[in-house]
């Protein structure tokens, strides 16, 4: 294991490049095999971010192409990463075949695992593709650093926890096009060939006009991992980074972002004009759940009048729901559940033998396009759904309407003073009317 000491790298402040915040990004998705040119030979890959998220996405990168290894791991925590390796390695004792010979391409040394602040460098140093599954607020630093130094990515949701964040990204796409990289989004349901028909027949006319959409995203509680005596603040705070908004970004950044990532897919990936929104903490009251709101209700609004209505909530003993609705003059498609009602009624059927995992889907089309020579850049809706879910963020926590174009260019950097173990301040809870927008 080789452990990073000592070694703290500029803060994001230092590093992050807010210039072309409004450039024309090129997104693609196709769903294709790979064309006979493009990259050759064994595809090395490495994982930054060994939490669960992290670990599942290194199998489906295993599974998309049978010359690909996993050679290199960073984490900030040493037990995450030793804990990922292990899974990762015990495949190659599985009973099944397929699995096993995905864990026999899990090729990492010792040497190659990583762990602290800067462990993202030396992964990206070592591998071809960089799979980033780590905390939220750290994807500017590792996007910008994989793109300097030339590597594909897989980039999970969201890419950025506030302003100055997304526009860092928004420049490190820009570039990685220039530079003929594949950037492919970990908003997996633009992967799911399901949601994909479905949303191909509203924008063909299946329900007409839309004349408002809905989004809910209502679960139960996450996880907690407690305090230990030991942990500094900033540890504490980066292993329960779910309930911190500088962290995590708020759930409604961090986890509602499909459902509104679905939303703007549905309008063409015209995104709205600005927001309002309500929300607070009534369940999650106990300071352990650090300033995040426990629920979220939004009012987004486009330019041609067309208006969503948004809910998220995170309670554990209410009932769930997790839906997506657009309305049109002819019917209306639900797209979690793959239909059309109205005058073209129309469900999506699985064909028989057909499998649809949006998770492989998006790892295949990533390495298909390096196949390829092909390259995919999902950076503008990546983005820009990230924004959509920030926007309402600030408008619920100011209690204000807050426009897009004030949202993009917002001031508001929530890094923290220094990435190292030490103290850190807990933000207050926000208060709607009291907190200022900036």
């Amino acid at each position: 294991m080789h452990q990073l000491s000592g070694s703290n790298p500029p803060s994001r402040r230092e590093l992050i490049q807010a210039g072309a915040a409004a450039a024309a990004l090129t997104a693609g998705a196709p769903l294709a095999s790979a064309a006979p040119r493009g990259r050759r030979g064994v595809l090395k890959i490495g994982l930054v971010g060994c939490g669960g998220r992290g670990t599942g996405a290194a199998k489906n990168a295993l599974a998309a192409d049978p010359e690909v290894e996993l050679v290199a791991l960073g984490d900030t925590f040493a037990d995450h990463a030793e804990n990922s390796l292990k899974t990762l390695t015990s495949m190659a004792s599985s009973d099944d075949s397929e699995t096993q010979a995905l864990g026999k391409r899990v090729v990492v040394p010792p040497e190659n695992v990583f762990v602290g602040f800067d462990a993202y460098k030396q992964v990206i140093d070592a591998c071809d593709v960089v799979l980033l599954a780590t905390t939220p607020h750290f994807r500017p630093l590792h996007v910008a650093y994989a793109v300097e130094k030339g590597k594909h990515m897989f980039v999970e949701k969201p890419i950025a926890t506030d302003a100055p964040g997304v526009r860092s990204v928004i420049e490190s796409c820009k570039q990685a096009k220039a530079k003929g990289l594949s950037v492919v989004s970990g908003l997996c349901y633009r992967y799911s060939s399901a949601t994909r028909e479905t949303l191909q027949r509203v924008h063909d006319g299946a329900i007409g006009d839309i004349v408002a959409l809905e989004c809910t995203y209502n679960t139960g509680g996450l996880w907690h991992r407690g305090r230990k005596p030991e942990w500094s603040e900033m540890e504490y705070q980066v292993r329960n980074w779910l309930y911190f908004t500088w962290a995590s970004g708020d759930h409604i950044t961090e986890q509602h972002i499909h459902s509104l990532d679905k939303i703007a897919w549905a309008m063409q990936d015209e995104y709205p004009v600005a927001a309002t929104a309500s929300g607070g903490r009534v369940q999650r009251t106990d300071p352990k759940y650090g300033n995040v709101y426990d629920h979220f209700n939004t009012v987004y609004e486009w330019a041609n009048g067309v208006k969503c209505f948004s809910s998220c909530r995170q309670w554990n003993g209410a009932k769930s729901n997790v839906s997506d609705f657009v309305h049109g003059t002819k019917g209306q498609a639900s797209l979690q559940a793959h239909k059309i009602t109205g005058a073209d009624k129309w469900r999506w059927r699985k064909k028989e033998g057909e499998v649809d995992d949006m998770y492989q889907n998006e790892h295949d089309a990533l390495f298909a396009s390096i196949r390829s020579g092909e390259p995919i850049n999902n950076g503008e809706y990546m983005c820009n759904s990230t924004l959509m879910a920030i926007l309402a963020r600030m408008a619920a926590y100011t209690g204000q309407r807050i426009t897009w174009d004030q949202a993009l260019n917002s001031q508001e950097d929530l890094s923290p003073p220094a990435y190292e173990w030490s103290d850190l301040e807990t933000r207050p809870v926000a208060v709607p009317g009291v907190r200022k927008f900036v």
